[in-house]
């Protein structure tokens, strides 16, 4: 299972608890509209015919520390929402289907860019 290095966001989050109040709101904003993005990413990624059809519709989001952060995945207790742990991670027989991390690659430079575009305002 790949590893995503957080260092640079742990370091952006530590900075970005000096923000002033009024800056908040936007990060929000950039937040929702990122995590929107991956929720999205992962249900198109989850569209199948298949023996999982419903999955897809048990991804979405959660907004958490206030709205500056997002827990995004399945949903266990929506339709066939506990089959994340297969689908995303395999069994000792079978190997992973779905690419847990691809929506969130895909999603990373906006993000990036959008948070930037936010923090320029503040300096």
């Amino acid at each position: 299972m790949a590893t995503l290095d957080t260092s640079e966001l742990d370091a952006l989050n530590r900075e970005l608890e000096q923000i002033p109040a009024e800056k908040l709101p936007q990060l929000k904003r950039v937040v929702t509209k990122g995590a929107v993005n991956i929720k999205n990413g992962m249900r198109v990624d989850a569209a199948s015919g298949g023996s999982y059809r419903h999955f897809s519709r048990s991804i979405s989001f959660d907004e958490i520390d206030g709205g500056l952060g997002a827990e995004i995945g399945p949903d266990k207790s929506r339709v066939q929402g506990a089959l994340g742990n297969i689908l995303y991670f395999g069994t000792s027989k079978n190997a992973p289907v779905l690419d847990l991390e691809g929506p969130l690659r895909k999603e990373d430079q906006r993000f990036v860019d959008a948070i930037a575009d936010v923090a320029e305002d503040i300096l």
